[in-house]
């Protein structure tokens, strides 16, 4: 089968990580009888640097053209970056942004795993990370506050701010679908998160996901406020299977969800539109203070091209063998210095992808 990927490297470790999930991805190839076929893009600061703006008409084109988009990590240090001195819509992030908007892309799934051989790792109490977790976070990506009209006047000599969040009835019961769906193949448990106790856009939000919940009867549903939800994480990660949650609100948790694994270096992400194409990223930062050192964790973006095999292409069965590979690296004792423990072996970035490549296999 011929892969063609889109590959957008990025900024700080992007280039990195990314590299070497193409080589875990090329590795796929030998093994499974693939043949990977990649268009690099510019996104971001990288982008900035070349054509002044953090992402161009034509990359956008080449997105679409392609069957997935493999990205690393986007932005840079906000107080000493040129980048940071340019308007908003100019910034690194404004691209990430348009990206999304502009290939549809309104599913984010962000799975949150605590591995046995992490448990060590985990920040959390250890009777609580003895119980394990493994979640799912859905997080609808075009939509509400990052998407509002947004603007900063002077009224009665005062500036004052404002940022609108809008969600429709369409918008929620798209991502609730996917949501729904994806439970159905995981332990049949939704948890939808709003603030319907306050707002209107939550109000909403959990009618429509209660519609939804009715067409699906062997998924459980429940409603939980998104305060309690960031509690209810570090108490007893264990509870969630699917959470359902619209933009900030997933934004937030999400990063919550990657720091009880162990390091936001070990959270894949992938970003769905209603086809089979998708973007698939890691969810932690472009790092510019580690950058170049060699020492970054590119789990996260393996696994995110581990979703990108499944998702995109349907081939379950190579996803599966990244996944095993990244399963028996932990298992065997080697870490990143993200993730390094008393009586484990510390490797490097390019190391790690070559551990998980040696144990590829059908």
């Amino acid at each position: 089968m011929r892969l063609n990927i889109g590959v957008i490297k990025g900024d700080g470790i992007g280039p990195e990580i990314v590299t070497e999930a193409m080589k875990v991805l090329d590795k796929v190839g030998e093994v499974f009888g693939h043949e990977c076929c990649y268009t690099q893009l510019l996104m971001g600061g990288a982008s900035i640097d070349v054509n002044g703006v953090p992402l161009t008409d034509e990359t956008i084109e080449l997105a679409k053209g392609s069957d997935a988009v493999l990205m690393g990590s986007i932005g840079g240090d906000a107080k000493t970056s040129p980048w940071y001195q340019l308007e908003p819509s100019k910034r690194p992030e404004a691209g990430l942004l348009k990206i999304r908007k502009e290939l549809n892309l309104f599913a984010n799934l962000r799975p949150a795993v605590l591995y046995d051989d992490l448990k060590e790792a985990c920040p959390l109490k250890a009777e609580i990370a003895a119980k394990g977790f493994d979640m799912m976070i859905m997080r609808e990506l075009t939509g509400g506050l990052y998407f509002g009209q947004r603007k900063t006047v002077e009224v009665d000599g005062v500036m004052t701010a404002y940022d609108e969040l809008t969600y429709n009835e369409n918008e929620i019961r798209r991502i609730a679908k996917r949501g729904f769906d994806i439970a159905m193949k995981r332990r049949k448990k939704v948890t939808s998160v709003d603030k319907a106790n306050v707002l209107d856009s939550s109000r909403l939000w959990r009618k429509v996901v209660e519609e939804v919940a009715a067409d699906y009867p062997d998924v459980t549903l429940e409603n939980m406020l998104v305060d309690n939800c960031a509690m209810q994480l570090v108490k007893d990660p264990s509870q969630f299977d699917v959470i359902l949650t619209e933009n900030m609100f997933g934004d937030i948790l999400s990063d919550e969800a990657s720091m009880v694994t162990g390091s936001i270096g070990m959270l894949a992400s992938a970003s769905l539109n209603e086809t089979k194409f998708g973007l698939y990223e890691p969810s932690g930062g472009s790092a510019p203070d580690i950058a170049g050192k060699g020492i970054a964790n590119p789990i996260a973006t393996i696994l995110s091209a581990a979703m990108m095999l499944r998702f995109s292409f349907d081939l379950d069965k190579e996803a599966d063998a990244i996944e095993a590979a990244v399963s028996k690296v932990l298992k065997d004792g080697f870490r990143t210095i993200d993730i390094m423990s008393e009586g484990n072996t510390q490797i490097g970035t390019c190391e790690m992808g070559d551990k998980i490549c040696s144990y590829i296999s059908i």
